[in-house]
């Protein structure tokens, strides 16, 4: 794998020309044309798909309308209840509300099926699709039923990748959904786009995580694609079936980037013949010359069988690496996790080494990432005749759909993985995100999945348990429970794939999902359960604005996870102030006591009393910032809390990273840089301040005091760097931040104090 260091030029979508001096000439050999760099930057497919969907009139500053949106239980009913508080009256657009986060229904009572209920009354009331649960995973079922060439799909899980559908499709938090469904736009400067160059063709035994996990090993940690459009072309996009494109695309996500999209072919066409939907495919390619900022050169050959180790998917190593290095690694990575887990817990993988073969406790294939047909139907052929063992090794396999179910069934693939020993489920996306199938304490997990964040399998370090996830193909995981939990890469086995052709049963789908094809029913009554809450009044920005850093973060990323955790907290995300109750309890649990403690001063000030007097030492730091600024007085500012974290939103699209700590007075995050940016958006659209400060000592510590002067003003007068002070006993010592690029109507999110102040009307 190769990445250039420059922008490089596809010519004749074969040949690659980095830029330089050199590139003019090669062009011109190449196919009689001179070099004209601005039509080669927008050549490429992402600015053709960007500009048919961009309302602004300028390609630089692009302001989209999608053409359908998703979400699932766990973000719509916020969603929904944000745009409700807004005027919502119809959904303008296709949105469709699957169940496949919250479908078990087995923590919190009756609080998982209350939210259901209220998404399949919302898609009648409002004209929407409702996807009941279990019958598919929300990427799925966009993929199956809702994916066109050259559309665009924006939905609330991170995870939103049709690209190797020629749908250029986005994660992002869900306030981004709310301004679709209110008619406004997702407001972003043009994208960078990088080119990923396929050629060659997978060894057998080869899967789609491989290629994912290689990918991502190589590009995260340099943030090569961060914020940036992936474009995959190249000969050997034509070698990759559509599910194995569509396994390596879903993995994109983790690598930081915005968005990608693949170039089309017959076998694009076939997948949407198959689903009925033959007028959704068009030719997707590349000019005759294109250029991108960057080139991800990738030779599919070359790429063996990988492993993602705990706690990050670009942790990565060749399987054969890791059995060749096996205590090395080991080491090495019980010695990260150390860090990532605080020392919390005794957390250890040498243990799991037997008679000098690393075993595992478990193998997942699951979600939108492994539970694809082809993926499971070569699990089945590797698995074929074998037994798991009756030891502590289990396996249990997720279709992705119940039209995927329904095939493996009549294939005989279902029998002969049950056969086994094997567990086949219906469609969930539970093991992603740590509901069902959780380790043992100390438990080593083997996923086709998309994350190993820590806790993501379900553990919880407030309770002392800990167990740990590394992310494989789904071959290697067959290839490994055939081995009877010894780690075992699919190329070291000799296997006749049978390769079954796919069949599409729509009956599924008509027999059983809700499509109101756009049709309201106004008078329909949306059912709602005890635990689904208004969101809670908030404040617009103040004049002034005393923060108090509540907690301080210095891991080198810091996960949506870690910030509010997924799992068993996911059946309180109807419930704002219930669910704040968890915020960042898995990194720092002194987080929501020390938040609540200063948001008594706000509260002070919103019911005209004294904020001194809920908060004492609240005083003492006021009397001091008057001693420089004699004027303030509490109708002039307000109080909040902010956390500092060094880089803080890798992950999730999960707007609730940021809503739980603005229900609990947050009013900023201080960070070095945001992982992604749909963290930052999801902080502006919750009237937050994404503060920047440059890497090194911090001019602050934890509970320190923070007095921002004239902050109100800064924000209308677009103001960049931002004059704050620390409170010390001694005065005031000032230091700067950033805010980085807001657009116009961000500026007024922030100063209104939310979204969802800036639409109520």
């Amino acid at each position: 794998m190769k990445l250039y260091n420059n922008g490089v030029y596809l010519v004749n979508e074969t040949q690659l020309v980095e830029d330089g001096p050199q590139a003019a000439a090669a062009i011109k050999a190449a196919t009689g044309l001179d070099l004209d760099v601005a039509s080669a930057k927008e050549s490429t497919m992402a600015y053709g798909i960007l500009k048919s969907h961009n309302t602004s009139g300028n390609m630089s500053h692009l302001k989209i309308k999608f053409d359908k949106l998703v979400s699932h239980d766990i973000t719509y009913v916020g969603i929904i209840q944000t745009a409700r508080a807004s005027g919502l009256e119809k959904f303008p657009i296709p949105y469709c509300l699957t169940n496949c986060h919250n479908s078990l229904c087995a923590v919190g009572g009756t609080i998982n099926e209350d939210d259901h209920m209220f998404g399949l009354t919302c898609a009648k009331k409002y004209g929407g699709i409702y996807v009941p649960p279990h019958q598919a995973v929300i990427h799925q079922f966009a993929r199956e039923m809702m994916s066109g060439a050259g559309k665009m799909i924006l939905g609330s899980d991170s995870h939103t990748r049709y690209g190797a559908l020629g749908t250029m499709a986005m994660g992002e938090g869900g306030p981004e959904l709310v301004k679709q469904l209110l008619s406004q736009t997702y407001d972003i400067d043009m994208p960078g786009v990088i080119g990923v160059y396929l050629s060659g063709k997978p060894q057998r035994g080869v899967g789609p995580q491989d290629i994912a996990l290689a990918i991502i090993g190589e590009v995260f940690n340099k943030g090569y694609v961060k914020n940036k459009i992936m474009e995959f072309v190249g000969p050997g996009v034509a070698n990759l079936s559509m599910d194995f494109r569509i396994g390596v695309d879903v993995m994109t996500t983790e690598t930081t980037c915005l968005s990608s999209i693949w170039v089309t072919d017959n076998q694009t066409e076939e997948f949407y013949e198959i689903h009925g939907r033959k007028e959704e495919y068009k030719k997707l390619n590349p000019g005759q010359v294109a250029y991108y900022d960057g080139m991800i050169e990738i030779k599919l050959d070359e790429i063996k069988p990988m492993i993602a180790m705990p706690f990050h998917p670009s942790n990565t190593y060749t399987i054969e690496e890791l059995k060749a290095n096996l205590m090395d690694i080991l080491d090495d990575c019980e010695k990260r996790g150390k860090v990532s887990l605080d020392g919390q817990v005794d957390f250890s993988l040498k243990d799991k080494v037997r008679n000098g073969q690393l075993y595992v406790d478990q193998g997942i294939i699951a979600g939108c990432a492994g539970g694809g047909f082809e993926n499971i139907c070569d699990a089945a052929d590797i698995l074929k005749g074998t037994s798991i063992g009756p030891d502590e090794f289990t396996l249990s396999v997720y279709p992705a759909s119940t039209p995927i179910y329904m095939e493996l069934v009549k294939n005989g693939a279902v029998a002969d993985l049950l056969s086994t020993g094997a567990i086949v489920k219906t469609a969930f996306c539970g093991p992603c995100f740590g509901a069902g199938d959780t380790p043992a304490n100390n438990g080593f997990s083997i996923r086709h999945s998309t994350r190993n964040f820590p806790n993501r399998e379900g553990s919880k370090l407030q309770n002392g348990q800990i167990a740990s996830v590394a992310l494989m193909d789904a071959r290697s995981i067959a290839a490994t429970a055939a081995n009877k939990g010894y780690l075992t890469a699919a190329t070291d086995i000799d296997v006749d794939y049978t390769k079954p052709k796919y069949f599409f049963d729509g009956r599924i789908y008509e027999n059983r999902v809700f499509d109101s094809h756009g049709v309201a029913d106004p008078n329909t009554e949306i059912q709602f359960g005890p635990n689904i809450k208004d969101w809670p009044k908030m404040s617009p920005l103040p004049e002034n604005l005393f923060l108090q850093v509540v907690s301080e973060i210095h891991d080198p990323v810091t996960t949506t996870d870690e910030l509010i955790p997924s799992g068993e907290t996911s059946s309180y995300r109807s419930n704002p102030l219930g669910l704040a109750e968890f915020t960042l309890s898995r990194k720092d649990p002194e987080y929501v006591g020390r938040a609540k403690n200063i948001q008594k001063a706000q509260k002070a000030l919103e019911a005209g009393e004294c904020a001194g007097d809920a908060v004492p030492e609240f005083k003492t730091i006021v009397h001091k910032v008057k001693e420089t600024y004699p004027d303030l007085d509490h109708s002039k500012f307000g109080v909040g809390s902010t956390i500092f974290a060094v880089k803080p939103g890798d992950g999730s699209a999960r707007e609730q990273a940021a809503s739980c700590q603005k229900v609990l007075g947050g009013w900023a995050n201080i960070a070095n840089e945001y992982a992604t940016k749909r963290y930052r958006s999801n902080l502006i659209n919750w009237g937050m301040l994404p503060f920047v400060i440059p890497e090194g000592e911090l001019p602050f510590k934890n509970l320190d005091y923070l007095f921002i002067p004239n902050i109100k003003n800064a924000i209308i007068n677009k103001d960049d760097e931002i004059k704050a002070y620390v409170v010390k006993e001694e005065g005031l010592k000032e230091f700067t931040m950033q805010l980085g690029n807001l657009t116009d109507d961000e500026r007024e999110i922030i100063l209104k104090g939310c979204l969802i102040n800036y639409n109520r009307k």
